[in-house]
This record gives C-alpha cells, sequence and structure tokens, in this order.
C-alpha cells in the first residue's frame, strides 16, 4: 500500500510501498480518507513525543478519519506499531475510535480534534471551568488556541483574554469570540514589562483559568502578574498544553507558589486517561456546526507528504487525502 514511512528517529518521512495490514483479534482495519498534521502527529511520528515508541520503520501519522470494513465512518487515535495515519489502511483499537457525526466532513473530522481535545480537556476537565468565569489563552493565534477562545466561550466563560506575538492575528479572535487581547514581544526588559502591565490591567477585574500553549518567557510573565495582582486565597488555575515557544524551562522563585493560590497543572498524554480525550472529541464533534467551530486547513495529496512535512506553522492546518 502507499504510505508515509519513516525510517529512522528524527527521520521526515517518504513516500513509498508498506506492507497492507491485516486486520487481527482486538484490532479494527481502517481505509483512512485524512489524516492531520498536528505538532503531536509530527513529534510522534519522528520518536521526539515523551509518549513515542521505538520502531522503525514505521508509518507516520498519529490520526485520522477513515471508514471501518462495516463502513462506518471514524475518527482514530494512535494506530497499531508499525501502522500509522498516513497510509492507505490502519489497524487501531476499538477504544481508540470515535464516530463521526454525518454533519461533519472529512476534512474537518481529520483536523478539529487534536487542537480542539486538547482546550475541551484543559477546560473541562484540568481547569473545572465554571460559568462566567474569566479565562485566559496564551497563544491564542496557533489553530489550537483559536479552537480555545471558541470552546471557552461554548463551555460559559464570561470574558476570554487572548495572548500572542501577532497583533494582527490577535485582532481576528475578536470575530471568534475573544473579548480581549493582548499582544507581547518579550525580547528585552521593556517589552516584559508592557506585557505584564497590560496583565496587571486586566486583572485587575479577576482572573480564574489560564490554558497556556506557550511556556517559556511569556508563561513565567503570566504567573508572576497573578502572584503580584490576585488577592491571597483566590485560586487560578494555570494549565499548561505546550511549549510551543521553544523554551522547556522556566525561572519560577518557590516563594510564588508558597505565597499565591495559583495551581499550576498540566494537560496531555500522561495527565489525562485516555477514555477523556475521547469523550472530548465526541463533544466537539457535537458542536462543530451549533458552534460554528472554525479551523483552517491546507488540503494536500498522500504523494506530497515529503514537500509539506516540514511546514511547522500549523496555520492553515495541513490535511493529508488518501484514498
Amino acid at each position: 500500500m502507499k504510505a508515509a514511512i519513516i525510517h529512522a528517529k528524527g527521520q521526515s518521512p517518504v513516500y513509498g510501498e508498506f506492507d497492507t495490514p491485516v486486520a487481527t483479534d482486538g484490532k479494527v482495519l481502517v481505509h483512512v480518507k485524512a489524516s492531520a498534521l498536528s505538532n503531536l502527529s509530527r513529534a510522534l511520528s519522528e520518536g521526539n513525543h515523551y509518549s513515542a515508541d521505538a520502531v522503525y520503520p514505521k508509518v507516520a501519522g498519529a490520526e485520522g478519519a477513515g471508514i471501518t470494513a462495516d463502513g462506518q465512518r471514524v475518527y482514530f487515535l494512535l494506530p497499531e506499531a508499525p501502522y500509522g495515519a498516513l497510509a492507505e489502511q490502519t489497524l487501531v483499537r476499538p477504544d481508540y475510535m470515535v464516530k463521526i457525526p454525518d454533519t461533519v466532513d472529512d476534512i474537518t473530522a481529520a483536523a478539529i480534534p487534536n487542537p480542539a481535545m486538547s482546550s475541551w480537556v484543559a477546560l473541562n476537565d484540568r481547569a473545572h471551568l465554571q460559568p462566567n468565569e474569566t479565562v485566559l489563552i496564551n497563544g491564542a493565534t496557533g489553530t489550537a488556541g483559536r479552537l480555545a477562545v471558541q470552546i471557552a466561550k461554548h463551555l460559559g466563560a464570561k470574558k476570554v483574554i487572548a495572548t500572542g506575538r501577532n497583533e494582527r492575528e490577535l485582532q481576528e479572535l475578536h470575530a471568534l469570540g475573544a473579548d480581549v487581547v493582548v499582544p507581547f514581544q518579550l525580547d528585552g526588559t521593556e517589552g516584559v514589562q508592557k506585557f505584564e502591565k497590560a496583565l496587571e490591567e486586566q486583572f485587575a477585574e479577576g482572573i480564574d483559568v489560564i490554558i497556556d500553549y506557550l511556556w517559556g518567557e511569556s508563561a513565567r510573565s503570566i504567573i508572576m502578574t497573578v502572584y503580584k495582582c490576585i488577592p491571597k486565597g483566590h485560586i487560578v488555575r494555570f494549565v499548561n498544553v505546550g511549549a510551543s515557544s521553544g523554551q522547556e524551562n522556566i525561572d519560577l522563585p518557590s516563594s510564588v507558589l508558597r505565597s499565591s493560590a495559583v495551581q499550576i497543572l498540566g494537560s496531555g498524554l500522561g495527565s489525562v486517561i485516555m477514555p477523556k480525550f475521547f469523550e472530548a472529541i465526541r463533544n466537539v464533534y457535537e458542536i462543530v456546526k451549533t458552534a460554528n467551530l472554525q479551523v483552517n486547513t491546507k488540503v494536500v495529496p498522500l504523494s506530497s507528504v515529503e514537500s509539506v512535512w516540514g511546514d511547522s506553522s500549523g496555520k492553515p492546518r495541513v490535511v493529508f487525502t488518501i484514498n
């Protein structure tokens, strides 16, 4: 079968022929229709994710949309190694599949689950967002961040604050539900101070939940501003979902945690049980139309995988079509 094949850790996939999988007890054969190029898919495929296996050669791709032998349209996650999502067929555990509603097309079904479930789980299961609370989305201009703005509003947030580097893209988020946008450039002391002052003005009206896709200096500034501005005893739930800033470590005084009520949580594979992710995907599919969830996509054939795999922008989200 045609597939995108990775031959060793750290390598990019090549388009070629791979053995066709055969259905076995406990695994379902899925004919793949579409698969999105998410950060998770890329990192798992290349072996650079903390949960990645070491099976090579293997088919790239961690998730997708397809059809089972009995004709059911499904979204699937984490196919059985060495098979992946970027192939004509793959093998998947039955409990790692979600039925796709007729109201959701294959491209959307492949593109929206990963970024949308990240914010749904972070908001609903980790932060336990309550109606009328105020939410800050740090790194809101990415695909996941844009969906986080929309989902926060759907889940009842009274006010959504969106932060990020690109001011033009931040302004676009007003149409998606952002009440306030706060751009930042943290290349020097002046930039950090300007960002923290803008945060202080917003936090004066209260802050309850922070969903962080960036980590690094922007996350540190947000936590330090919570420490400085929020009354002692008011719990602010800070949920880290990713480290798109490229900074894995931040300099955070322990006294900040001891003398403020900020709770720092993680949300991802390992901190959340798998059934919660699939529950989130079902919920997201149910509201795609009613909440008018929007994700920008770039559709390309699987044969183009070698030329587009290195696209790290994620905007628009690349979706490979297979069959």
